[in-house]
């Protein structure tokens, strides 16, 4: 099945200041989001306290369940999900306040006074400040991990300089497991090292590691700048499907710079500008068809897949979309930027 022909020839290349662009008002779009809310807004997996999912024998107004939820003065949130019958609700409360004893049956005599209706709690979950800071550090590190880990085999791969890029990573590991003993804040270590990690790739001459890991940088960045602007949590689910979002872009790209590779050798006097256009729109179709097929099934997961994943189902809805758009306008066209620089 081919959606596109053969003999395509778009300008993929020509177009890449308007795709700079377009990426940099999404970074910036997403930054600036990030600092006026002072960062990711985390759930209660990274935050600590308590997550408790109702559900009523009538339907009931969520006013009425907020109303009898401040009665025990939680400062709780209240969600509704399922069906929307106005049956279900999903109550979150602060780490602050979710250390108080008999809390669930306190909660559920509450609820059931304030609604007159039968109340069962169906999921009761609690978590420490201290576990859901441990855990907001891991995700961070799986994140760093897996991006230098890529590193490594981009290198090895289209490069072959498995050596060098491998003592890299390792000298790079080394150095931030050492630096969190001194209890650093682990962000801003994480963004120290990726700029270190960058600046090596300029000076180790590894253009298709930078090219992807650019990419990836990219994706994760716009992925978490969208949770921000539309106020959604960050909970575990969602960093699994952030290295969903980079195992499926890093996809992408390796088909790409596969072909490039193999073009730069059968058309070695055409300008780089021209290879990479030809190898972009020689592997379009099948780029298109994988991400549709992919899309279509996220897609079902976001509109029926209920509450419970519906967040999961949107990082990787932009995941998908954004990944593909880098893969093309992003990770290739920083091959040519590099042959210009150097």
């Amino acid at each position: 099945m081919q959606l596109i022909k053969p003999d395509v020839n778009i300008d993929f290349v020509g177009r890449r200041k308007i795709a700079y662009a377009i990426s940099g008002l999404l970074i910036l779009a997403s930054l600036i989001s990030l600092i006026v809310q002072g960062g990711p807004k985390y759930g209660i997996d990274f935050a600590g306290g308590a997550e408790m999912l109702v559900n009523f024998d009538k339907p009931v107004p969520i006013e009425t369940v907020k109303s009898g939820l401040s009665t025990m003065d939680l400062q709780a949130s209240v969600q509704q999900y399922g069906n929307g019958s106005g049956t279900d609700y999903r109550i979150l409360i602060p780490a602050d306040k979710a250390g108080k004893e008999n809390l669930a049956q306190e909660t559920q005599a509450d609820l059931a006074a304030a609604a007159n209706a039968t109340v069962t709690i169906e999921q009761f979950e609690m978590v420490g400040p201290q576990v859901g800071n441990d855990l907001r550090e891991k995700a961070l590190l799986a994140i760093f991990y897996a991006l230098l880990f890529i590193t490594v085999y981009i290198s090895g791969r289209f490069e072959f300089k498995w050596l060098i890029s491998a003592f890299m990573a390792v000298v790079l590991a080394g150095a931030v497991y050492g630096l969190m003993l001194f209890k650093l804040s682990i962000p801003w270590l994480m963004l120290a090292a990726l700029i270190v990690t960058l600046i090596l790739f300029y000076y180790l001459n590894l253009k298709y590691a930078m090219g992807a890991v650019v990419a990836l940088i990219h994706d994760v960045t716009i992925t978490i700048g969208l949770f921000s602007i539309f106020d959604k949590e960050f909970t575990l689910p969602i960093i699994a499907a952030l290295l969903t979002i980079i195992g499926y872009s890093l996809n992408d790209t390796i088909i790409v710079f596969d072909r490039i590779r193999e073009n730069l050798r059968k058309y070695h006097r055409d300008p780089l500008a021209t290879i990479i256009n030809k190898s972009v729109n020689e592997t379009l179709s099948r780029t298109i068809l994988t991400s549709l097929t992919t899309l279509f099934v996220v897609i079902c997961l976001f509109v029926f897949g209920g509450g419970i994943i519906h967040d999961f189902a949107f990082a990787l809805l932009v995941g998908i979309v954004v990944g593909t758009y880098s893969s093309v306008f992003v990770a290739s066209p920083i091959l040519l930027v590099w042959q210009q620089k150097k």
